[in-house]
Order: C-alpha cells, then sequence, then structure tokens
C-alpha cells in the first residue's frame, strides 16, 4: 500500500506515483506536502535528490486537478524557475508523469532552441509553467506572456541561480508577479543574499531543512585514488574494466578536458558523451535521453551541466577532478544512492589536490578512504591536515503556525 495515501492528494496522483515505483514519501516530502496543501508559503533547505520536486509539484497538481478554470491568453496558473535547462526539462518530465489524465496544461521554456513553439504554447494559457531566467525574461520583455492570474510561484535552487550570475534576472522576474500568491523558496545552503531575498518574498513561512547530506554519505560508498596526472585514463579504464558499472557518471573540471575524455572511451569501444554548456541543447538532451535508456554506458559532465541530472540507476560517479567547490561534492556524489538505493563514488587526487580534498572532507565531517591496492597508487609526501568533524546534523522543521 502506498504511504502517499495519507495526504489529501487525488486518487489518480497516488495512482501515477505507484505505477513509477514511488511508495514511500521521502522526509521533504513528508513535511512539505501538507503544509504547501493548507496554502502556506515554504521556505525549504534542501539539495537536489531529496525527492523536492515532487514535493512542491504535487500540491500543485492537486489543487489545480480540484480546481480547474478558465485560463487566460498569455498567463499561467504557476510559475517554477530554475537555473539549467536539465532541470527545467527533467522538472516538466516528472510533472506531466505525475499529473497524466488530469488535463492540465504544462509547458518548458528555456534559452538554445526556438522560441515560437514556446510562444504559442503560453498563447493559449498554461497551468504549470517551468522556465529558466533568460528565456522567460526575453518572453516578459516581448508581451508574450503575462502574471494576472498568477496563483504559485516556486523559486528552485536559489542559490544555484546566485552561483551562475542569474540573481538579477530572478529579482527582476520577482517584481513582474502578483504581490497577492503563495512562494515557494528552495536552496541547498542560505548564503547572505539568499536570507534577504526569503525574507523580501516569503510571508509567514514554513520553515523546512532536510540533511541531505548525511543521507547521501551514508548511503555511497566513497573512496579517493591518489595518482599521478598521467595516470588518471588509465585507472579509468581499469575501473571501467568492472562490468558490474553499467551506467557510470564522471564529472571533470573543464569542457574541453570532458571531450577529452570521451574521446579517449570511444576508442577503447567504451560508449559515451559529454554534457557541457558548449553543446546545443539538442545534442545534451540527446546524451542524457541515452544515457537514461542505457544506450551510453558513460556520461561525462562538469558541474554547471549537471545540475538536473536524475537518472535511475546510476550504480558510479567518478571525480575524475575534484570540485572546486567543496559543496559540490555532495552534489556530485548524490547522482547515484537515489531513492534509498547505495551507490559507488571515487575520487581521482594528484598531490597537487591535498587542500581540495581536506576541504572537502572538512565540509562532510569525514575521511575519505585512500585505495592503495590499485595500480597507480602515489604516496604524497605531504599528509592531508586533520579532519575536523562535524556534530551530527539534526532534521528539523520548523514549521510555523498554520495561516488562519
Amino acid at each position: 500500500m502506498s504511504e502517499f495515501k495519507i495526504f489529501p492528494l487525488l486518487a489518480s496522483i497516488v495512482d501515477r506515483l505507484s505505477l513509477k515505483g514511488y511508495q514511500q514519501p521521502t522526509p521533504i516530502q513528508k513535511e512539505c506536502i501538507p503544509a504547501l496543501i493548507n496554502g502556506n508559503d515554504l521556505l525549504g533547505i534542501a539539495q537536489t535528490g531529496t525527492g523536492k520536486t515532487a514535493a512542491f509539484s504535487l500540491p500543485i497538481i492537486d489543487n489545480f486537478g480540484r480546481n480547474k478554470i478558465d485560463i487566460k491568453a498569455k498567463s499561467t496558473r504557476s510559475l517554477i524557475l530554475t537555473p539549467t535547462r536539465e532541470l527545467a526539462s527533467q522538472i516538466v518530465q516528472n510533472i506531466d508523469d505525475y499529473a497524466d489524465g488530469l488535463g492540465l496544461k504544462t509547458k518548458v521554456v528555456y534559452g538554445g532552441v526556438g522560441r515560437q513553439g514556446q510562444v504559442d504554447a503560453i498563447a493559449l494559457g498554461l497551468d504549470i509553467l517551468v522556465a529558466t531566467p533568460g528565456r522567460l525574461l526575453d518572453l516578459i520583455e516581448t508581451g508574450d506572456i503575462n502574471f494576472e492570474a498568477l496563483e504559485v510561484f516556486v523559486l528552485d535552487e536559489a542559490d544555484t541561480m546566485l552561483d551562475m550570475g542569474f540573481f538579477n534576472d530572478v529579482q527582476n522576474i520577482i517584481s513582474k508577479l502578483p504581490k497577492r500568491r503563495q512562494t515557494l523558496l528552495f536552496s541547498a545552503t542560505m548564503p547572505a543574499e539568499i536570507e534577504i531575498l526569503a525574507q523580501a518574498i516569503l510571508t509567514k513561512p514554513t520553515k523546512i531543512e532536510i540533511a541531505a547530506q548525511t543521507v547521501t554519505i551514508d548511503l555511497v560508498n566513497q573512496s579517493v585514488y591518489h595518482l599521478e596526472k598521467s595516470n588518471k585514463v588509465p585507472l579509468l579504464f581499469d575501473i571501467l574494466q568492472n562490468s558490474d558499472f553499467e551506467k557510470v557518471l564522471i564529472f571533470c573540471k573543464t569542457k574541453y578536458g570532458a571531450d577529452i575524455i570521451v574521446k579517449a572511451l570511444e576508442e577503447s569501444s567504451i560508449t559515451a558523451a559529454s554534457l557541457h554548456s558548449g553543446k546545443t541543447q539538442a545534442m545534451r538532451e540527446e546524451a542524457l535521453q541515452n544515457f537514461k535508456d542505457a544506450s551510453l554506458r558513460v556520461l561525462v559532465a562538469t558541474d554547471v551541466a549537471a545540475r538536473g541530472i536524475d537518472v535511475d540507476n546510476i550504480m558510479l560517479v567518478i571525480n575524475y577532478n575534484l570540485p572546486e567547490d567543496p559543496r559540490n561534492y555532495i552534489h556530485r556524489i548524490g547522482r547515484t544512492a537515489r531513492a534509498g538505493k547505495s551507490g559507488v563514488a571515487i575520487s581521482f587526487a594528484v598531490e597537487n589536490d591535498v587542500r581540495q580534498l581536506t576541504n572537502i572532507e572538512n565540509s562532510i565531517g569525514q575521511a575519505i578512504p585512500i585505495v592503495t591496492e590499485q595500480p597507480f597508487h602515489k604516496e604524497f609526501s605531504k599528509a592531508p591536515k586533520q579532519v575536523k568533524k562535524k556534530k551530527p546534523v539534526k532534521k528539523t522543521n520548523r514549521a510555523r503556525k498554520k495561516r488562519k
């Protein structure tokens, strides 16, 4: 029996969740769904991989499925703003799955593709619009969309918006929205700018904080391989000889590096593709779809392009280059160990990475085990600094009283 039946959701939504194999709500879903059904604004501190797309979209779908209206031309009842094309596509695919049979009008808009099809869809009126900031601003400026009928606004991955330089665009978009609305803001971290924004746009919000980091660390078997830079490709091939790793995601630092790795893999008859901002949107979508379908064994991605990779059964994540921002380490390894499953994460580290590796270990509050029994192991002359253990992170729900 599906535990989603504890929520007052339409039976058709619960049935769709069951067909997708979702029986038990994640922690953020347990906290968010009741608050959102009650109409509360919400501040969610949670990373990707915690189930937050369903957490915010299921109440929206349920509301609109029960309360259908004649939607005005060029308007939308809800707006979900997200930083990357891949994440926007992933969100609308999930929404379409959950809302199947309810007759809701949905659309995703982003740059890098023709705009006319997007304009035509918006002209008919929408229930749910998922958008990236650049294309949405373009549509606003040309008068192809208005927000007169907007009921719900979701700002997803707010800190990523900030990191990618979209913050002014986001504030510009928010200034166009009606003051009377339900607002949801999600962010993995809370830098000062996000805290100020949250205070400005949220009204008596329910605050939910999910310690995804602890969950991810518990489910992922992490290790680090010390080696010379020149041995990275040979070590990669050695690891990929293990046929148990059927679906592998590799993170690297640059677009050029990603393409080099793919070329080396293809020359060894390993099916692979790269995912980065230098690719056209069609190429990125094709690569991601082929990876989902297991037509590709390996996907090589940069950090920015990887936002929104939500693919089932990724068995291994390899950090070919360590992330410069320690926060991205958890994001990366969280691409495996999805939906309660376990996974494997391997990081390559050269001697110059010692400080970077220590920063990551301090960030997660534990040392990552070093694998010495591998053909390219190298002893580093400088031992890493002592890792500062973090105090256990408690999951908190600072939910405030429901609005009267």
